[in-house]
C-alpha cells in the first residue's frame, strides 16, 4: 500500500489532493466534494471545508478552522485556529482570521488585514487596507464590525466595541471599550472612542478628539496643558 504524503510546514503527514481543483488536503481534515480547493491551496490539521466553499490561490485552511456555504479564502489569505468563515464572506490578499473570530454574510477581510479573538465581521462589512497609510486594520476581541462599515488603514477595533451602520474607522484611530460607532459617523487619524462612548450621525472624530458618553450626555475632552 502507497501512502501519499505532504509536508505543510511541519513535516509530510499523510495527506491527498483534491479532487475539485487538486489543492493538498491532510487526511486529517475534511473538504467536501462540493468544495473547491485550488491546485496551490492548502487545507490540514482538523480544519473543515464544505458546502460550495472555495480555498484557492496560495491560501491556507487549517487547524480547527471552518469554511463553508459559498465563503471564499484566496491569494495568501489564512484561516485558522477555531476561526469560522462562512455566508458570501471573502477572505483574501495577505489578511488572516483566527482565534474563534468569525467572517460570515457578505462580509471582506482583505489586504494585510488580521480578525482575531471573538471578534466579528458580518452584513456588508469590510476590513482593509488603506493604501495611504502604513500598517493593517485589526478586529479583535470582542468587538463586531457590521452593517455597510468599513475599518481600514492601520485602525484597530476591540474589546466589545461596535461598529455598524456606514461608520467608516481609518488611520490610526481605535474603537474599544464598550464604544459605540454607527450611521454616517467617520472616526480617522488618531481619535481614540472608547469606554461607554457613542458616536453616531454625521460625527466627524480626528486626531486625539475623545468622545464619552456620560449620564445621557456626550462630552468631548480635550486635552489642556
Amino acid at each position: 500500500m502507497n501512502m501519499t504524503t505532504f509536508d505543510f510546514g511541519n513535516g509530510p503527514v499523510p495527506a491527498h489532493k483534491h479532487p475539485n481543483g487538486g489543492g493538498w488536503v491532510a487526511d486529517t481534515a475534511t473538504v467536501s466534494n462540493t468544495a473547491y480547493v485550488g491546485p496551490d491551496a492548502q487545507v490540514f490539521g482538523s480544519a473543515q471545508v464544505f458546502d460550495n466553499a472555495m480555498v484557492y490561490g496560495k491560501a491556507q485552511v487549517f487547524d480547527d478552522a471552518q469554511v463553508y456555504g459559498d465563503a471564499r479564502v484566496f491569494g495568501n489569505a489564512k484561516v485558522y485556529g477555531n476561526a469560522k468563515v462562512y455566508g458570501n464572506a471573502k477572505v483574501y490578499g495577505n489578511a488572516q482570521v483566527f482565534d474563534n473570530a468569525q467572517v460570515f454574510d457578505d462580509a471582506r477581510v482583505s489586504g494585510n488585514a488580521w480578525v482575531s479573538g471573538s471578534a466579528r465581521v458580518s452584513g456588508n462589512a469590510w476590513v482593509f487596507d488603506d493604501a495611504h497609510v502604513s500598517g493593517s486594520a485589526r478586529v479583535s476581541g470582542n468587538a463586531w464590525v457590521f452593517g455597510n462599515a468599513h475599518v481600514s488603514g492601520s485602525a484597530r477595533v476591540f474589546d466589545n466595541a461596535l461598529v455598524f451602520n456606514n461608520a467608516l474607522i481609518s488611520g490610526n484611530a481605535q474603537v474599544y471599550g464598550d464604544a459605540q460607532v454607527t450611521d454616517n459617523a467617520l472616526i480617522s487619524g488618531n481619535a481614540r472612542v472608547t469606554d461607554n462612548a457613542w458616536v453616531y450621525g454625521d460625527a466627524r472624530v480626528s486626531q486625539e478628539d475623545m468622545f464619552i458618553e456620560m449620564n445621557g450626555k456626550r462630552y468631548k475632552l480635550v486635552e489642556v496643558e
